[in-house]
């Protein structure tokens, strides 16, 4: 029996997520409703990811059309499907202003789905759309609804980023202390990755090593000072090492709160700040509530103020570790007055080239697969890149654990020469914040 050939509608929300997203459907037709290119139109003015995405759908809809009617099938593009402007619904037919309420977008795209239900009955149609209640809506009026799949990935809880090997040789622990390395030789296993971090035991004897790819040794990692600021756990020490090493171009480093990301990326850049002609320290603003930047008061400094405040606190707790003459803590402050390092908002950056910089991204979970791509691909020469978050804490509507930026990254990237990853496990924030992480 021949397969119902499929029609998806596409929300506002997918081609916001991923300007491309129409050619992401195979040789399945693709339907845009017709509320979607208003909502378009209100969101392709402005500086930021949403509004370039915007700009970027409407290109691509209109030099798909070229001279022709997009009231009709038009082709998308050699081995992919057809592209329509669905209306809304006939009022004869079911209607979800009716059921729901009026005058709301939401309902609308609905429409354009029933709508094409009843016009088109030997295809099947599927809403696609990131937006979680706009499926639960969809499907109470039986139209099938899906989120938008292509750039999700399976984060496995249980997978960490270093391994044990435990029942070591001893006298091969005494050798990677007195010499600093071993020859790998099979030690690893099947546990052998690049840029790999491993805790190898032999009963009480322990010792950190990191597998070097490029000599093929197994190097033992001390927990050393960094800027004032010390590893307390393994994990820690695998992430300053992988920040520290030049070797390695891109870090993710993924964790709970109180894990000690964004403390660990800053500390080592104040220590490399020579290596560098800047470093910056930016994250995604959020706002909570679904409240616009706008609504606060005062100019452009005092609203994002808020919103960068965490990455001051862990600014001002590495000076804190040094006497006001010291010169480490000095050299802060006089990299800050010559802007040597800049804490800023992502969005604030946004097309820069990104040469001579250590670049650190906080809350990296609250971005989109494509926003950590632009950022990647835009580092010139001596640029670092450091992702850091939780992805399991999302702070935007349209993501998840599975589709947002950090995930992604992590997922795309693993087993790659300039790339480490390392997830921090152990909260050394305080045992209240250990026992919420835990318990709450």
């Amino acid at each position: 029996m021949k397969k119902k050939e499929k029609i998806y509608v596409l929300d506002t929300s997918v081609l916001l997520h991923d300007h491309d997203a129409i050619t992401n459907f195979e040789d399945n037709y693709v339907g845009i409703p017709i509320t979607v290119l208003e909502e378009l139109d209100k969101f392709k003015i402005g500086n930021d990811t949403k509004n370039f995405s915007a700009r970027e759908v409407i290109r691509l809809i209109d030099r798909l059309s070229g001279n022709g009617s997009l009231q009709e099938w038009i082709s998308i593009g050699k081995g992919l499907g057809k592209l329509k402007v669905i209306m809304e619904s006939d009022p004869k037919n079911l209607n979800a202003e009716q059921i729901y309420s009026y005058g709301k977008n939401d309902h609308k795209i609905i429409n354009s789905a029933l709508h094409l239900i009843n016009q088109e009955p030997k295809k099947s149609v599927v809403l696609v759309t990131k937006d979680i209640n706009l499926r639960i809506k969809a499907k109470a009026l039986g139209v099938n609804a899906e989120d938008y799949e292509t750039g999700k990935v399976i984060i496995h809880d249980q997978e960490s980023s270093s391994y044990v090997i435990d029942g070591i040789d001893s006298d091969i622990i005494r050798e990677i202390f007195t010499k600093g390395h071993i020859e790998e030789q099979g030690l690893l296993g099947i546990k052998k990755k690049i840029n790999g971090y491993y805790i190898l035991k032999n009963g009480k004897s322990s010792s950190l090593g990191f597998y070097n790819h490029f000599n093929e040794q197994i190097e033992r990692l001390e927990k050393e000072f960094t800027y004032g600021i010390k590893p307390k756990n393994a994990e820690q020490a695998f992430a300053l090492h992988a920040l520290m090493n030049p070797d390695i171009k891109l870090v993710a480093l993924q964790g709970v709160a109180g894990t000690g990301k964004t403390l660990l990326a800053l500390a080592s850049a104040l220590e490399q700040h020579k290596q560098f002609n800047q470093i910056i320290l930016a994250r995604p603003i959020v706002p909570l509530s679904n409240k616009d930047i706008g609504f606060l008061p005062g100019d452009a400094n005092d609203k994002i103020g808020p919103y960068m405040e965490p990455l001051w606190d862990n600014l001002k707790f590495i000076k804190s570790q040094f006497g006001e003459n010291e010169k480490k803590h000095r050299a802060i402050i006089e990299m800050q007055e010559t802007s040597k390092i800049i804490i800023t908002p992502l969005a604030f950056i946004r097309g820069r080239s990104l040469s001579n910089i250590m670049f650190i991204i906080d809350e990296a979970q609250n971005l989109t697969p494509h926003e950590v791509k632009t950022i990647i691909t835009r580092a010139g020469e001596n640029t670092k890149i450091v992702f850091t978050g939780d992805v399991h804490q999302i702070d935007t509507p349209y993501l998840d654990e599975n589709s947002n930026g950090l995930a992604y990254l992590i997922d795309r990237l693993k087993g790659q020469k300039l790339f480490s990853h390392v997830k921090l496990e152990k909260g050394e924030r305080s045992e209240l914040a250990n026992l919420a992480n835990d318990l709450l």
